[in-house]
């Protein structure tokens, strides 16, 4: 072997470090900007959250009653930003800028797996207050209820894998 040869794949070694550390940051700053989004629109306060899903405070006094619908606005816009990212993606780019491939969901039917999984997700989501992203951003609060909350969502996380 020539000497060129032998740093052949150290410098490929090199490219996929930096590939990865690179990918390692853009996830890191995703999530960041994420949580911050969930935090100052009060989606990791419990009690925010169920005064949204109580729909019966609705029709205490008049319209709207004590209901709190500013995390529908939330949830409205969140959706709107994901359709719009997943129609634009594929015309995007011929490919990513910070990873190999896109990945995007390729079920397109309605199954009892996902009809289930939502049942157990809006149950858990309006008994606690919790979904797992803010569950997750809130760990940094220390609060109790949310060290439970993560600690029982764990193993329903692995469970849904093995179902």
């Amino acid at each position: 072997m020539s000497a060129p040869d032998t740093l052949a794949p150290r410098a490929s070694y090199a490219s996929n470090s930096r590939r990865a550390n690179a990918e390692l940051l853009i996830s890191f700053v995703a999530g960041f900007i994420f949580s911050a989004g969930l935090v100052m629109s009060g989606m990791t306060q419990p009690a925010k959250v169920i005064g949204f899903l109580d729909i019966k405070e609705m029709f205490v006094g008049p319209f709207p009653g004590q209901w709190d619908a500013s995390l529908g606005f939330v949830m409205g816009g969140a959706v709107m930003v994901s359709l719009l990212g997943f129609f634009l993606t594929p015309y995007a780019s011929v490919r990513p800028w910070f990873t190999r491939a896109f990945v995007l969901p390729h079920h397109e039917h309605v199954d009892a797996r996902l009809v289930i999984g939502a049942v157990v997700f809006g149950l858990g989501w309006g008994l606690s207050g919790y979904c797992p992203g803010p569950a997750m951003a809130s760990l940094l609060t220390g609060q109790i209820d949310t060290v439970i909350f993560v600690m029982a969502m764990l193993p329903g996380m692995w469970l849904a894998r093995k179902i």
